[in-house]
């Protein structure tokens, strides 16, 4: 057994490799150099088979597959149109509201079928393909719900950045948008329901208005997949039904605002998050990195900081830059906007830096492989 660990940087892609021991890191890359490579993901169904979402301001979105586990790549279909008329949506004001594919944020491979993968775009819209990426059509039943009018870009766009999918039932589906919030489907994507009870965001109007949630990431376990946890903007969030409501679990962390949240492969009430001081300071507090973890649902927060920097850092780590693998002792990874990637291999008690100099880094997903 191993492990690969999948990395998107502003600057290209990276695989990083080792035994279960996970003492000695093998780095192949970049793939892709000079490209934005927002999301790098593996099928759970054939491990060697990866999809990565590399974009560029001059040339656009370039999808790209490997079947050799990242050994060689090939482009693959790179055309994703909205569905309809883009100016068959208003704003709320009653001005027309165009759409405009930007590029690609977040891929998910079903996780019964190595050829289906669901990509979440920028402007916030959900497509699938179910050729292995050779082509792409809308789901358009989100994108057209009656409240997309109230939808806005966050910081970083409007973009949809989170798709989980049920692996114990595979036609239900949750969608998570900046800035709108959570969106749940019982019929693989048709339609789509708000799943915002009990959040609250006092930038908006009405704080605890339908959809506008900035929500960061949302997590669960396998095994579980009604438990859900969420890193919104301000605020750690966990959900016992499916998103049907949610309340809040921040406790004794040293800030709520953060942007990824993870759970661990082997101990579903276990779960990370990596604070930073707010939202217009995207540094850890103090400027001491730490990783929090709670072995209690969110009840309780511990700080891990051995092997981190404890002083003078000022890095951010963003949503998708947070990830385990399935070994025993469970491994935790994250990327840093630093360029650096610290793993741990034990539970997140010791962490090491296994690489320094990336790009910033977008995104960081695990595999473990036989």
């Amino acid at each position: 057994m191993g492990v690969r660990v999948l990395v998107g940087t502003r600057k290209g892609a990276f695989i990083l490799s080792a035994t279960d021991q996970r003492r000695e890191w093998h780095i192949s890359g970049p793939f892709f150099p000079g490209w934005e490579v927002y999301h790098v993901q593996a099928s759970a169904v054939n491990p060697d088979r990866l999809y990565a979402a590399p974009s560029r301001g001059w040339f656009g979105q370039m999808m790209q597959r490997s079947d050799d586990g990242g050994r060689t790549w090939q482009p693959i279909g790179n055309e994703f149109h909205y569905e309809g008329d883009i100016g068959d949506h208003l704003w709320y004001d009653g001005t027309p509201r165009p759409w405009s594919f930007t590029r690609v944020w977040h891929l998910t491979p079903s996780p019964v079928d190595a050829d289906v993968v669901y990509a979440g775009t920028e402007d916030a819209a959900l497509f699938v393909s179910a050729d292995g990426g050779k082509t792409w059509s809308e789901l358009p039943g989100l994108r057209r719900h009656e409240t997309a009018p109230h939808w806005s870009p966050g910081a970083g766009g409007m973009c949809v950045h989170t798709v989980l999918v049920d692996p114990t039932t595979p036609h239900r589906m949750l969608v998570a948008i900046s800035a709108a919030g959570v969106f749940r489907s019982d019929d693989a994507g048709l339609t789509w329901s708000p799943a915002n009870n009990g959040l609250r965001s006092d930038f908006l109007p009405d704080p605890e208005a339908q959809v506008g949630h900035c929500v960061h990431k949302v997590a669960y376990h396998p095994s579980r997949p009604d438990v859900l946890f969420m890193q919104k903007h301000w605020d750690v969030m966990r959900s016992d039904d499916g998103g049907k409501s949610w309340y809040e679990i921040s406790g004794n962390l040293p800030s709520d605002f953060g942007f990824p949240i993870a759970v661990h492969a082997h101990e579903p009430e276990t779960i990370y998050v990596i604070p930073i001081t707010s939202d217009t300071n995207h540094f850890p507090p103090d400027g001491v990195l730490r990783v929090y973890r709670s072995r209690s649902g969110g009840r309780e927060w511990e700080p891990l900081g051995t092997g981190l920097p404890d002083r003078n850092c000022y890095v951010n780590v963003l949503r998708d830059a947070l990830a385990v693998d399935q070994l025993e002792p469970c491994g935790v990874y994250f990327g840093t906007t630093g360029g650096q990637i610290y793993a741990s291999a034990d539970e997140g008690n010791s962490w090491t830096a296994i690489v320094r100099d990336l790009p910033a880094v977008l995104s960081v997903e695990v595999q473990t492989v036989p």
